[in-house]
């Protein structure tokens, strides 16, 4: 590998960014808030189980999530909650949700809020 290589790949971040600076973002953020892990009382944002929320100027919104395990029971329907949650928001006009194990998902993940609701602080 060529140290030019090398070089771009050390600072690539495992988790892409979010779209931070679209009008929908803190709306899609606070969705993402009332949906919980049924085995954890906290939501999945607070979780860190939400890797990425892009959403495009046309208000198509893809998000990118983990779970806490890959044997987690609701692997399935997970997706579906998120992407219901996010659907009615005006100005939303589709919506992807995506599962990655990578990176996974760790307990270092999750915001003070859970942790201190979790008795970790």
């Amino acid at each position: 590998m060529t140290a030019e290589l090398t070089d771009r790949l050390e600072g690539t971040p495992l988790i892409k960014p979010s779209t931070t600076d679209h009008p929908l973002y803190d709306q899609v953020v606070d969705a993402c808030r009332t949906v919980y892990d049924p085995e954890i009382p906290v939501n999945i944002y607070d979780l860190g189980l939400v890797y990425t929320i892009e959403i495009a100027q046309d208000g198509a919104v893809n998000v990118l999530m983990t779970l806490t395990a890959p044997g987690c029971p609701v692997a399935g329907e997970m997706p579906g909650w998120v992407a219901e949650a996010i659907e009615p928001l005006p100005g939303v006009k589709q919506v992807d949700v995506d599962l990655t194990w990578d990176p996974p998902w760790g307990m270092e993940m999750m915001s003070d809020e859970a942790r201190l609701e979790l008795g970790f602080m």
